[in-house]
C-alpha cells in the first residue's frame, strides 16, 4: 500500500495521464479512419449491375462479350459487374486475350490510318477533353500493337451498338468505374 511521500499519488498521476494519452491516440485513430473513410475514392454512378455467370475467370479478369454487347469484370469466380458496351461493327471485331498495357485519363487521341481513312478530315491529334475526342474521360489500352482500347465516348447513344472500329466504348461514368477497380496487366479476355 502507497504511503505519502512515496510515490503512490506519483503512480497515480501517471497512470491518469497514460489514460488520457491512450484516449487521445484512439480519438486520433479513430478520426483518421473517418476521415480515409470519408475521403476514399467512391465508385462512379456507374450502370454496371452484378450478376452471377454460367463460366468461372479469376477475380479481377474482364470479359468482352460482343454478340452481347457486355463487358464482364469479374468479382468473383463466377460473379462479375456486367457492363453495357459499344463494340466493333461487322468486319471490324475480334476476339482473343490481351492486358492492359496503359491508362489514361482525359487522353489525346491520335485516329489510326484506318480511321482517317474513313474520316479524312479529322486532324492529326483531337486534344483531351474536346468534344470532338471519341476516348471519353479515360482510356485503357490494350497489349498486341496499340490499335484497341477500352474507353468513354462523346457519343452516350452509341452504347450497346456495333458502332466502333475495334475499339470497346463505355459510358463515361462506367469507365471511370472500371478504371478504379484496374491496374496495367489486368487480363482481358474478348470473345463474339
Amino acid at each position: 500500500m502507497a504511503t505519502p511521500g512515496s510515490g503512490g499519488s506519483m503512480g497515480r498521476f501517471l497512470g491518469r495521464e497514460l489514460n488520457m494519452r491512450g484516449k487521445t491516440l484512439l480519438a486520433v485513430a479513430l478520426a483518421a479512419f473517418g476521415a480515409a473513410f470519408a475521403f476514399a475514392p467512391r465508385p462512379a454512378d456507374a450502370s454496371g449491375s452484378i450478376v452471377n455467370t454460367k463460366e468461372s475467370f479469376m477475380p479481377g479478369t474482364i470479359v468482352i462479350r460482343t454478340s452481347e454487347r457486355a463487358l464482364y469484370y469479374y468479382v468473383g469466380t463466377s460473379q462479375a459487374i456486367r457492363y453495357p458496351v459499344g463494340v466493333g461493327r461487322l468486319g471490324m471485331q475480334w476476339s482473343g486475350t490481351a492486358f492492359i498495357d496503359g491508362k489514361y485519363i482525359r487522353p489525346a487521341w491520335s485516329p489510326p490510318d484506318s480511321i482517317r481513312h474513313d474520316y479524312r478530315s479529322l486532324p492529326p491529334v483531337v486534344p483531351g477533353g474536346s468534344p470532338r475526342n471519341p476516348m471519353g474521360v479515360a482510356a485503357m489500352t490494350l497489349s498486341g500493337g496499340g490499335q484497341y482500347a477500352i474507353h468513354g465516348t462523346n457519343n452516350e447513344g452509341s452504347i450497346g451498338g456495333f458502332v466502333s472500329h475495334g475499339c470497346i466504348r463505355m459510358h463515361n461514368a462506367d469507365i471511370t468505374d472500371l478504371y478504379n477497380r484496374v491496374g496495367i496487366g489486368t487480363r482481358v479476355v474478348v470473345r463474339r
